[in-house]
């Protein structure tokens, strides 16, 4: 979701600012290099990080396992949250399992089945995990590469569970191949109106695959008053907003102060979670 956000929106910036703005990937570490190189650069209003919760779950990682992070979350501020779409709970379409309670108690019956996610401690194995200790179950945890990787296994039919934002599983729950079952939002999303949220079937899961912009700490007080201008006529323009709606994803713009609530709120939900997973190995 980084490039599919970072390109639509530097391209309306770019007509704001009237200058060159430039997308630069730096992939590696769930986002950790790109988030490395950003807070390298204090003070300088002139780089802008493109995220999403791995920011924060590389960090907490790293605590639990008792590994260095390459960056320290002082070293960088939130500028602007761009969206926030709640993860969806899929299962195959010939699957069984038609709701959540009939998932649950076939996967506390069965002690086998198991789920995919994009990696260890990362933006589906950790919301995956707070289900499964709101549901008192467990199953075996098959992580991949990525998002794309975690659905081609349970597209190929290798697990029973696996879970993606919108811009990923609309595209397969629309043709039919996979079941949406809940999502992990406060509440319904528009497009999937007959799909319940964990939290109103009664388990307490709350998760997102949000997208913001960060800057590096320390970006004098002027500097970051014209970026918040900037980024939130961009983001509010309606070119924008048409490209992200064109890959299922919804423009849920906040400007600093309501991100940084936001973004502290989601931080103590899903840090909690990773210390209840605890140090775990790959099966």
């Amino acid at each position: 979701m980084n490039d599919i956000t970072a390109r639509p929106l530097a391209h309306i910036m770019q007509e704001v600012v009237k200058q060159p703005v430039v997308v630069q990937n730096k992939p590696g570490g769930t986002g950790a290099v790109g988030t490395a190189f950003v807070a390298s650069h204090k003070s300088d209003a002139h780089h802008i990080l493109v995220t999403t919760p791995n920011l924060y779950l590389v960090v907490e990682k790293n605590k639990l396992l008792g590994e260095p992070s390459p960056y320290s979350l002082d070293q960088i501020e939130p500028l602007a949250l761009m969206s926030a779409d709640p993860l969806i709970m899929v299962v195959q379409s010939e699957s069984p399992y038609k709701s959540v309670k009939e998932l649950a108690g076939a996967v506390k019956k069965s002690g086998t089945m198991a789920y995919s996610s994009s990696g260890p401690y990362g933006i589906l194995h950790v919301p995956i995990e707070m289900f499964l200790q709101a549901a008192g179950a467990k199953m075996r945890h098959v992580p991949t590469t990525g998002g794309g990787p975690a659905l081609l296994q349970i597209l190929g039919g290798h697990v029973q569970m696996s879970a993606g934002g919108p811009a990923a599983v609309h595209p397969h729950i629309k043709s039919g191949k996979l079941r949406p079952l809940a999502s992990w939002g406060a509440k319904r999303i528009p497009t999937l109106p007959d799909v319940p949220t964990l939290n109103e079937l009664g388990y307490k899961a709350e998760a997102y695959l949000w997208v913001g912009l960060f800057t590096p700490a320390g970006v004098p007080e002027p500097a970051m008053k014209a970026l918040r201008e900037v980024v939130g006529k961009s983001a509010q323009n309606a070119q924008f907003v048409a490209a992200m709606k064109n890959v299922n994803s919804t423009v849920d713009y906040r400007d600093t102060p309501e991100f940084k609530k936001f973004f502290d709120e989601d931080y103590a939900r899903l840090s909690q979670a990773v210390k209840r997973i605890g140090k775990v190995e790959a099966k």
